[in-house]
C-alpha cells in the first residue's frame, strides 16, 4: 500500500495542471454514472462488485454535491479538501477488490484500471480552491 501511495502522490505532483474546476466537475459526475452502470451490470452476477460499485457511485456523487466547485450543490468542502479524499479514494479503489470478496474477476480489473485514472486526474487536476470558489461564483 504504501508503494501505491508514493505513485499517487508522484502523478498528483508530476503531472502538469491541465484539468481546471469546472472541468473537474464534469469528471467527477461522469465517474459516479460510470459506478453505477458498473453496479448496474455487476448486479446480477456479482453481488459484491455491485455492492462496491454502487458505494464507490453513492460516494462519489455525495463528495461532488458537497464541493465548492461549478457543479456543487451545497459547497461544504472546499476543491482543495475534495483533491485529498479523491487521492484517497483512487489509492483505496485499487485494494477495494480484496476488501469486498471480488479479487481476480473482470469487476476487480475495473477498480484497479480506476485507482490508475483516479490517479493521473488527480495528478493533472490544479486543485486552487479559490480558482474553484470564483467560477462557482461567475455562474
Amino acid at each position: 500500500m504504501a508503494l501505491l501511495n508514493q505513485s499517487v502522490e508522484m502523478l498528483k505532483t508530476g503531472l502538469p495542471k491541465k484539468i481546471g474546476p469546472t472541468a473537474h466537475g464534469l469528471i467527477d459526475y461522469a465517474h459516479a454514472a460510470f459506478f453505477f452502470a458498473v453496479g448496474l451490470a455487476c448486479s446480477r452476477s456479482n453481488k459484491r462488485a455491485a455492492f462496491a460499485a454502487f458505494a464507490t457511485s453513492g460516494f462519489v456523487l455525495a463528495e461532488s454535491l458537497l464541493t465548492d466547485y461549478r457543479y456543487g450543490a451545497k459547497p461544504v468542502i472546499s476543491f482543495e479538501t475534495h483533491g485529498k479524499i479523491d487521492s484517497v479514494v483512487a489509492s483505496a479503489s485499487w485494494i477495494v477488490p480484496t476488501l469486498f470478496g471480488f479479487e481476480g474477476t473482470a469487476a476487480a480489473k475495473i477498480f484497479k484500471m480506476n485507482s490508475l485514472a483516479e490517479a493521473s486526474v488527480v495528478g493533472m487536476t490544479d486543485w486552487d480552491s479559490e480558482r474553484a470558489h470564483k467560477e462557482r461564483i461567475a455562474v
